[in-house]
């Protein structure tokens, strides 16, 4: 259960907030309003802002992270290209590095690895574009993992040793790749996921049967767990099993390790929901909204037919008793070790952030 009310930002009106991604201090947000530009808000004196407008992309933006190694945001698109953006000190403006992807499809998605110097962007060309800077060219270079994949990639993670990433995508499979970069990542094994990981080497591979709309690997790397549109979610500690969660409500399309046996997720049942490992089995033990509180007046039965009578309808209760009012699309760590993550942030269609405290 959360100990404290929700923090909420309105961020947005009248508009879904696509994607967005914190700084690492939280003082500042990157936000897509289903556009084609990237805001920065700054938080001063308790009120959110927009500080700079990021604008290179002349399609819908699809995907925002910001690295909390080396502060450079990344943002990709359905214009096939992604931009790097980093932030000079001497003049505040952000400068941009454009990447070409090599794709002739959409990019869906993306995330800065965990030492911010690769990122993952998934496409919709089945593939999976690894991003590096080559400093010898002083350009950024995109390598592909595409032999495993046959639909568009709809998520991805990146495991805690920098190398291998997780996918989800819409043949309703959740794989295990290599995202190895022989010019900047050390040779390693992983105990797990296999012992040689060059390039594209499919190190798992798990079949749902819906879309797979979030994966996120534990803190350790020792375990993976995927949410699909079969309402379920599914956590595996090996290459050859998983355990199933089904919930019963409707589908998940985020989720997040707050410690090694705790994971929250969220959809478009408009909540968060709190899942933890028990025993060799995983289940879903807390919707963590229990809605705002409202008066006794707010429900009395005279306010109803008043607000009846005014409004001329039938049903004067159209709003949902949880903080958010629509469809949860992402969630992010907000505060805490990525063993114990104290707080985490959802960002929703209908244009909030809200911060969770646990």
């Amino acid at each position: 259960m959360p100990t404290a009310t929700p923090d909420v930002h309105q961020i947005l009106w009248g508009v879904p907030v696509t994607c967005y991604a914190f700084n690492h201090d939280n003082t500042k947000v990157a936000v897509s309003a289903d556009s084609i530009d990237v805001q920065i808000w700054a938080r001063r004196n308790g009120a959110w802002e927009v500080e700079s407008v990021l604008s290179q992309h002349d399609k819908l933006v699809t995907g925002v992270d910001w690295s909390a190694a080396t502060n450079m945001i990344v943002s990709v698109s359905q214009d096939l290209n992604a931009y790097v953006w980093q932030h000079e000190l001497s003049t505040g403006n952000w400068k941009h590095a454009m990447v070409a992807l090599r794709t002739n499809r959409a990019a869906t998605c993306v995330k800065w690895s965990p030492l911010g110097n690769k990122f993952a962007a998934g496409t919709g060309a089945k593939s999976i574009c690894i991003c590096y800077y080559d400093e010898s060219q002083d350009l950024w270079k995109a390598s592909h993992n595409k032999k495993h994949i046959t639909s568009t990639v709809l998520s991805v993670d990146w495991h805690p040793d920098n190398v291998l990433i997780a996918c989800g995508a819409a043949d309703m499979k959740t794989r295990v790749l290599s995202a190895y970069i022989k010019s900047i990542d050390p040779k390693s094994g992983n105990p797990v996921w296999g012992d040689k990981l060059p390039l594209d080497q499919l190190c798992a591979e798990y079949k749902s049967n819906g879309w797979v709309h979030g994966v996120a690997f534990s803190p350790s790397g020792a375990s993976v767990a995927w949410v699909a549109h079969d309402s379920t979610l599914n956590v595996s500690t090996s290459k050859d099993s998983f355990v199933t969660v089904k919930t019963g409500n409707l589908p998940l399309l985020s989720l997040l390790f707050i410690s090694e046996d705790r994971i929250v997720a969220a959809g478009h049942d408009c909540v968060p929901y709190l899942f933890e490992r028990r025993a060799s089995s995983w289940e879903l033990v807390n919707k963590l909204d229990q809605g705002p509180k409202r008066s006794v007046a707010a429900n009395s039965a005279m306010l109803k037919f008043k607000q009846m009578d005014s409004r001329a309808q039938a049903n004067a209760d159209t709003e949902l008793n949880s903080y958010h009012q629509n469809t949860i699309t992402h969630i992010r760590p907000y505060a805490g070790a990525a063993t114990n993550i104290t707080h985490f942030v959802t960002g929703g269609v209908d244009g909030k952030l809200v911060v969770w405290e646990l």
